[in-house]
C-alpha cells in the first residue's frame, strides 16, 4: 500500500509541474524523486494513457500545452502563406554567400530558399527534401547533395538512420531551419520525431542554425522539441515582429531579418 501511495503522490507532483513548467524530463524528475529512469518513464507513459500528457524526446509535455494537434497535408502547407514565405525565401537565399556550403531542411519555406537561390557552381546545398531536390535539379551549376534514407509520403523527405548517418562526415556553413513551431520558452518543435532527431544532427553539422518561418508558428507549441531558442543564430521571417520576439532576440543573442 506504501508503494502505491508513493507512486501515487509521485505522479501527482508530477502533474503538478508539467502545470507549472509546461514540460518535464526524465532524467530531472529521476534526480528529484531519487528513482529510476525506467520508473519516471512508466510514470509519464501511465500519464500519456489518460491524456494528460504528451510523450516528447527526453519527457513529456502537458497535453494542453500541445495547441497543433496534427500536420497539415503538405499541399495545403503549399498554400498557406504563400505570400510571406516567397518573401521569407528570397531573403534566406540572399544570406547564402559564393563558398558557402548549406543545409535546406525539408518544408515549403525552405522549398523557396531553393527556388531563390543563385544558380552558382561555389555554393553547395545538402537537403533531406524530394521536392527541394527537384528545384535544384532545374539549377545546372548548383552542387547537390541528396541524404538518402526511407521516403515519408507525407511531406516527400527522407528521415532515418541512413539520412541521419550521411551527416556523419559533413560539415556545412549553415542550416535554414524550418519550423512547425517557435516558442521562446518551448523553442523549436516539430510534429514527426524522426525530424526531430535529423534536425537536431543537421544543427551539430552546422555552423551556423538559421530559422526560417511565417509568424504563424510563434507561439506554437508541437510535440517533438528540435532545440532551444537559446541555439538560434539568426531568425528570418515576415515582419512586422513583435515584441517578445525582440526581447528574446535581444536576450539569447540571435538576429532577426525580416522580410
Amino acid at each position: 500500500m506504501a508503494n502505491m501511495r508513493d507512486t501515487s503522490e509521485r505522479r501527482q507532483q508530477i502533474i503538478s509541474e508539467m502545470r507549472e513548467r509546461g514540460s518535464v524530463q526524465v532524467a530531472s524528475l529521476a534526480k528529484k524523486f531519487a528513482v529510476s529512469v525506467q520508473t519516471i518513464r512508466k510514470d509519464l507513459e501511465y500519464l500519456a494513457q489518460r491524456g494528460v500528457a504528451e510523450r516528447s524526446y527526453g519527457g513529456a509535455i502537458l497535453a494542453s500545452e500541445i495547441n497543433v494537434a496534427t500536420e497539415a497535408p503538405l499541399d495545403a502547407k503549399r498554400s498557406v502563406f504563400f505570400e510571406e514565405k516567397e518573401r521569407i525565401g528570397k531573403l534566406a537565399a540572399s544570406l547564402v554567400l559564393p563558398g558557402e556550403s548549406v543545409v535546406l531542411d525539408s518544408g515549403t519555406t525552405t522549398m523557396h530558399i531553393a527556388e531563390a537561390l543563385a544558380d552558382d557552381e561555389d555554393i553547395t546545398v545538402v537537403t533531406n527534401d524530394f521536392d527541394i531536390l527537384a528545384v535544384l535539379t532545374a539549377k545546372s551549376r548548383i552542387n547537390v547533395i541528396m541524404l538518402g534514407g526511407a521516403l515519408r509520403r507525407k511531406n516527400m523527405a527522407f528521415y532515418g538512420t541512413q539520412t541521419v548517418a550521411a551527416l556523419d562526415d559533413l560539415h556545412v556553413d549553415k542550416l535554414f531551419l524550418g519550423v512547425d513551431g517557435f516558442d521562446i520558452d518551448r523553442g523549436i518543435t516539430t510534429h514527426y520525431e524522426p525530424e526531430a532527431l535529423l534536425n537536431r544532427k543537421m544543427v551539430e553539422a552546422a555552423g551556423q542554425v538559421i530559422a526560417v518561418t511565417d509568424r504563424s508558428k510563434f507561439g506554437r507549441v508541437c510535440l517533438h522539441r528540435i532545440l532551444n531558442i537559446d541555439e538560434v543564430d539568426a531568425l528570418v521571417t515576415d515582419g512586422p515582429v513583435d515584441d517578445a520576439i525582440r526581447s528574446a532576440s535581444a536576450q539569447f543573442g540571435f538576429d532577426i531579418h525580416t522580410a
